[in-house]
């Protein structure tokens, strides 16, 4: 059956995988697209396959996600919006099985990390998988009572697996924010409500130069809330930075605050400004500018 490209949204990853439950989440109207890779994903939505790419950027618990800040400016998608979705890892076991029958269990490397200590008190030992819905195919198709796999619930019911507990996570704050993309710019209205705005830049090479940077932010009140570097161009002396502000392009205050910015690097690129999720609002008691 063939999907409206109209109506689908691309994520890296098996049915079943946390992607595919942020998509499901938050466009349950629109068909799902499993992508094998990150670039993939983007060419998806480059292509016309779909119209939306849903992007991990980060865990609350495992960091930032590898590479999506040097595939991100490449993809030339916008960002169009954010999302927060909680991390419900459910142990999953073919029909009949029971904890006790469990000895191994599969998993992306975060996941079993994310539930170390649920495993350890159980004597299963973890195994690496490339990720948690493609595990969650494997234990169904062998049939094997004694091996599990640690994955979202929405893959177990994808796959014919029973959950023999859920939240097995040991954080209660196990979070993964996603950043929604598209091949066009969808910008709030300035007084739309709290937004955000996505960058990277290039700093000068001169002695201080992400120092006065940043002053600009500083000086006119504007709250970063995420600044990283990573290399660029395999060079070390070329640091590129990602950074998310809380405030619009037009708003009076990040105008200024990014002019000045620009005055002392070789690049600035918007990535884009979107809303804030009701989640960001929530857990920092901050409703922005």
């Amino acid at each position: 059956m063939m999907t409206d490209p109209r109506k689908t949204i691309a994520f890296q990853g098996a049915p079943g995988a946390y992607s595919d439950l942020a998509c499901r989440t938050t466009r349950p109207e629109m068909d799902t697209l499993p992508c094998r890779s990150f670039e993939d994903t983007f060419a998806a939505v480059q292509d016309g396959q779909a119209v939306l790419a849903m992007i991990p950027i980060e865990n609350s618990i495992a960091g930032r996600v590898a590479d999506i800040h040097h595939l991100m400016p490449g993809s030339e998608l916008h960002i169009i919006g954010e999302h927060f979705q909680r991390v419900d890892h459910h142990l999953l076991a073919v029909k009949g099985a029971k904890i006790s029958d469990i000895t191994h269990v599969y998993s992306h490397i975060h996941a079993l990390n994310q539930c170390r200590q649920f495993l350890a008190e159980r004597g299963i030992e973890p195994v690496v998988s490339a990720d948690t819905a493609g595990a969650a195919q494997q234990i169904a198709q062998s049939g094997d009572k004694s091996q599990a796999v640690i994955a979202s619930e929405l893959a177990g019911e994808i796959n014919g697996l029973i959950s023999l507990k859920a939240n097995i996570e040991d954080s209660e704050q196990n979070t993964t924010r996603f950043l929604i993309m598209s091949k066009e710019p969808i910008v709030p209205h300035p007084k739309a409500g709290p937004c955000l705005t996505s960058f990277i830049f290039r700093v000068r090479n001169v002695p201080a130069a992400l120092f006065k940077a940043m002053g600009g932010f500083a000086t006119n009140g504007v709250n970063m809330t995420k600044l990283e570097s990573y290399m660029a161009g395999h060079q070390f002396v070329a640091a590129q930075f990602y950074a998310d502000i809380e405030g619009h392009p037009e708003h009076r205050s990040v105008r200024l605050a990014l002019e000045e910015l620009a005055f002392f690097t070789r690049e600035v690129k918007i990535l884009g400004t979107y809303p804030a999720h009701p989640y960001r609002l929530q857990n920092n008691g901050d409703d922005g500018e």
